[in-house]
C-alpha cells in the first residue's frame, strides 16, 4: 500500500466513526420493542392495580376498551423514548395517552402529560388544547391531521430530557419543552395547575385512558432512547 492509499484509508476510518457518533446522538439507540402482542393484554395492567380491569380485551388484534374498566398502564417504565402507536374512535369518542405516569396521585392525568386522542366534532365544544394531537390543556396541535372517524390513526411520541414531540399521521403537530418559563406559565393557566405533581417524573408508565368510550390501540411499539 503507498503511502498516499494508507492517508486515504485512515481519512476513511475516522470520517466513517464520525458519522456513526453524530447519527447516534441524534436517533433512537434502543431497539424496538411491542408493548402489545395483538392476541393477549400481556404487559398492562390498571392504573394503580395489580391486573387489567375486565372492560379491556385483545380484539382484532387491538387492545380494546369494550366496557366499564379503568385507566391502564404498562408494566414496565420509560424514561426517554420514542413511541408509535395506532388508534380508532367511534363518533363522538374521547381518549387519551399518557407517558412518564406515576402512581403517587389516585387519578393518572393529575401526574402525566397527555396526547389527546377524540374526534375533534365532539358533541361539547372544545378549546385548540383540546384537539386531538394536542398536549392536553396547554399546547394545540399547530394542525387538524387526523383521519376519518373509523380510520386507524397512527400517533408518534418522542421524549428525551425536557423535550417533548407529538406526531400524528405523520405530521409533527406538537413540540414542547417541559419545564420551561413557557410550559411553566402554561401549566399556571390550565386545570393541571391545583396538582404539584404534574408532569414532574422523569421515568414512568406509559397509559392509556378510559374515558367511557369504545376505543382501539394497535401496533404499540416503543424504543428507548439513551
Amino acid at each position: 500500500m503507498t503511502m498516499r492509499a494508507a492517508i486515504t484509508a485512515i481519512i476513511g476510518v475516522v470520517l466513517s466513526a464520525g458519522l456513526t457518533v453524530a447519527q447516534n446522538k441524534t436517533m433512537p439507540s434502543g431497539e424496538w420493542r411491542s408493548l402489545f402482542d395483538g392476541t393477549t393484554t400481556n404487559g398492562w395492567r390498571g392504573f394503580r392495580q395489580t391486573k387489567i380491569p375486565d372492560g379491556w380485551k385483545a380484539i382484532d388484534g387491538a387492545l380494546t376498551r369494550v366496557a366499564a374498566a379503568t385507566d391502564i398502564v404498562t408494566v414496565d417504565e420509560f424514561g426517554d423514548f420514542e413511541l408509535t402507536i395506532e388508534w380508532n374512535l367511534p363518533p363522538k369518542a374521547n381518549t387519551g395517552i399518557f407517558y412518564r405516569v406515576t402512581e403517587d396521585d389516585e387519578v393518572m392525568w393529575h401526574t402525566a402529560p397527555e396526547y389527546q386522542v377524540i374526534d375533534n366534532a365532539y358533541p361539547e365544544p372544545l378549546k385548540n388544547v383540546q384537539l386531538a394531537g394536542a398536549n392536553y390543556d396547554l399546547h394545540p396541535p399547530s394542525r387538524d391531521a387526523t383521519r376519518p372517524i373509523g380510520s386507524w390513526n397512527q400517533t408518534r411520541i418522542l421524549v428525551k430530557g425536557s423535550h417533548v414531540e407529538h406526531w400524528l399521521n405523520g405530521v409533527k403537530v406538537v413540540e414542547y419543552e417541559l419545564w420551561s418559563d413557557d410550559w411553566e406559565q402554561r401549566v399556571k393557566a390550565s386545570k393541571f395547575k391545583d396538582y404539584p405533581r404534574y408532569a414532574r417524573a422523569v421515568r414512568g408508565h406509559i397509559g392509556l385512558q378510559d374515558h367511557g368510550n369504545r376505543v382501539a390501540f394497535r401496533n404499540i411499539r416503543i424504543r428507548e432512547i439513551r
